[in-house]
């Protein structure tokens, strides 16, 4: 690509929105040209305006940007959102009927029958939902998400055992607390402690891992036939969520075959080499401590989803720990990857 696509974000003083900045500032195929928040952000500096949390520090030419409100006016075409699902459903059906591609984190669009909730390596055929959403809605613009953080770290771990028919899952999280944004939960709260609830959570896991791994069938999305029984819970960890999950199959692979499953599970972004993708999207461990947050959060610059500790259980067929970071896998990086997978199909 010989000329950088100009890129907005709105949401951009917020955890995910920093995440977009610092992924966007070196990447060979976009430029940042428009940052938009709340209308307490708009109009100031975005040094000034943003409350910057990540370890890295924030680029030194982002910073005197001025943001923005979250309005289409003089918005680039391609606009990635890490807008709060409170306002995100409004805020992005604007710019979609305004002529812009929104790559949406929210949650507001994701369960819609003609949006495509995109995880690359495994769905990118549902891409074609788009042309079903513009003949619907009559947008000059379209909308594509990404899924809940916990949920595509599950979908992708289940996506290599497809071929063996997974019938049912069973999953427990052990959710970061940089998922709750900021300042999220009060220290007095998570510290030495679990919480054993986060509101939808569950919900999200459930139904959003079926239409990921559905089929497009007739214009619309035939969801997987899976049953997803997911618990969820907040953990003392800063970044990454872990996931234990138990399957059942159709078949009666061997340990030896899963692990080769998973092992070489690789999908469009690697053939096509697109620059966010992982080399690897799974990673598995060998050691029987692993995955671990300390050790494999940053796996593949954070886009790299371990797993480990695939053994026999006594109760569904198989059972293992998934590992993911969640505001780079999660989020971030994930709206990232899908924007490369549009243009890689000429959809920007």
């Amino acid at each position: 690509m010989t000329d950088r696509i100009e890129v907005g974000i709105l949401g951009a003083t917020g955890t995910v929105g920093q995440e977009l900045v610092l992924a966007l500032t070196e990447h060979p195929w976009f430029v940042i040209r428009w940052l938009a928040a709340s209308e307490r952000s708009a109009g100031r500096r975005y040094a000034d305006a943003t409350p910057w949390r990540l370890q890295a520090p924030p680029p030194a030419e982002i910073g005197n940007m001025m943001v923005q409100s979250c309005t289409p006016v003089g918005a680039p075409r391609l606009v990635f959102s890490g807008l709060d699902a409170a306002v995100a459903g409004e805020v992005e059906g604007a710019f979609a009927t305004a002529g812009h591609t929104i790559v949406s984190n929210a949650r507001s669009y994701r369960m819609d029958d003609d949006v495509p909730l995109l995880v690359p390596e495994i769905n990118p055929d549902h891409l074609a939902l788009l042309k079903v959403q513009t003949e619907k809605r009559k947008w000059a613009g379209r909308i594509i998400t990404n899924p809940n953080c916990s949920t595509i770290m599950l979908a992708m771990a289940l996506a290599p055992l497809l071929p063996f028919g997974v019938r049912s899952v069973m999953v427990s999280t052990l959710q970061a607390i940089s998922g709750a944004g900021y300042p999220g939960i009060p220290s007095l709260d998570i510290v030495g402690n679990v919480i054993p609830y986060i509101a939808g959570e569950e919900e999200k896991i459930e139904s959003e891992t079926r239409k990921i791994l559905g089929c497009l069938k007739d214009e619309r999305i035939e969801p997987h036939p899976v049953t997803v029984s997911a618990q969820t819970t907040r953990v003392p960890v800063l970044n990454g969520h872990t996931e234990l999950v138990s399957v059942a199959l159709d078949t009666s692979p061997g340990l030896d075959e899963i692990r080769h499953a998973f092992r070489v599970f690789t999908g469009r972004p690697q053939a096509e080499e697109l620059p966010n993708a992982p080399r690897q999207p799974i990673v598995y461990l060998d050691l029987p401590d692993r995955p671990q947050p300390r050790l494999d959060v940053n796996c593949e610059n954070g886009m790299g989803v371990t797993v480990g500790r695939l053994r026999a259980c006594p109760v569904l067929d198989f059972k293992f720990v998934v590992h993911g970071h969640n505001t780079i896998r999660g989020a971030a990086g994930a709206a990232l990857l899908n924007a490369e997978l549009l243009c890689s199909d000429g959809l920007v």
